[in-house]
């Protein structure tokens, strides 16, 4: 009977209350005149929505995670592909942007990806933890050792791999660790990197806790109304409520076993920049167009290279 009486609730707040969100508009060239969201053969697939997931770094300013998803609501889709926090552009390292706004990292994505992106949603890694208690936990398989010790940050993360019961603070532990104190890495560049492909293993574990974590919320679904109370306590968006309600109700049906896929983009981690130095992340564009058209594109043709500004130093 209460699950039946939150279904009813959700639906008239659903009626009286969602509003269809708007897309943004082509990226690099102005729309035709006299026809909306279309220029050179751009046009946007109708309900295929764009986000930016960023979190900041718990001690500087810039990003350290950031991820790029795509949500067709009538195909039920999701496109998750991770942006190395290392990638190169112009101005140096792509997180050193935040320290300019969201909205500008958003902006500088979208120009380097040739994809525009309609929302934008800043993560707290309070808010993370406090809606994975929520749930009651993940179950979440740690794929590599790790064990990091950093008093100044009040930081110890401590896990062996398999599987295991994770609360809010073990998934943001899990969700942060890139390198280990104890010496026992398997980077063979450096032994102190948890993983053995450095930050891109640390992405591909962010895309599955992600998807662990929306996995089980959509699983229970008569908390979603505590689901946008954590989301507008916790998140910066520009996502009205309207919308986020407008969102709930495709969303509530997804199948994850079908309809997600996720990568990380990919490039050349040992780049030397000017002024940035060794280990920057140059993006392969091929590789790049190939993941923007496979999983992120949302208009009705595929994008080329002269679509993408993907910045190359050598």
């Amino acid at each position: 009977m209460v699950l039946s009486l939150v279904v009813i609730v959700l639906f008239c707040a659903y009626h009286f209350l969602s509003k269809e969100p708007e897309m943004a508009g082509p990226v690099h060239t102005p729309t035709a005149p006299g026809v909306s969201g279309s220029s050179d053969g751009l046009e946007r697939k109708e309900h295929a929505y764009t986000f930016l997931l960023v979190a900041k770094d718990q001690v500087g300013v810039n990003a350290d995670t950031m991820i790029v998803c795509t949500y067709d609501t009538e195909a039920q889709t999701v496109g998750m592909v991770s942006v190395p926090r290392d990638t190169l552009v112009e101005s140096g390292k792509l997180n050193s942007v935040y320290q300019k706004g969201i909205e500008t990292l958003r902006d500088t994505i979208s120009d380097m990806l040739g994809v525009p992106i309609d929302f934008y949603v800043g993560i707290n890694m309070e808010g993370l933890k406090v809606l994975v208690d929520e749930l009651g936990g993940i179950e979440f398989d740690v794929p590599v050792h790790m064990s990091y010790d950093d008093p100044t940050q009040d930081l110890y993360i401590h896990y062996e791999p398999g599987l295991q019961h994770l609360d809010g603070q073990d998934v943001v532990n899990v969700a942060r660790c890139r390198k280990n104190s104890d010496g026992e890495g398997t980077y063979p560049h450096n032994i102190y990197d948890a993983y053995p492909d450095a930050d891109i293993g640390r992405t591909r574990t962010q895309q599955k806790l992600i998807s662990a974590i929306v996995q089980k919320a959509l699983s229970n679904p008569q908390k979603t109304n505590r689901y946008i109370e954590i989301f507008l306590e916790y998140v910066n968006t520009d996502l009205e409520f309207g919308e986020m309600l407008w969102f709930a109700e495709p969303a509530l049906s997804f199948d994850f076993s079908t309809g997600f896929a996720s990568t990380t983009l990919t490039g050349n981690g040992n780049t030397y920049y000017p002024g940035w130095g060794e280990y920057c992340y140059q993006l392969y564009p091929e590789e790049t167009l190939e993941t923007v058209n496979t999983l992120l594109n949302p208009y009705t043709r595929d994008l080329t290279l002269a679509d993408m500004n993907v910045f190359q130093y050598s």
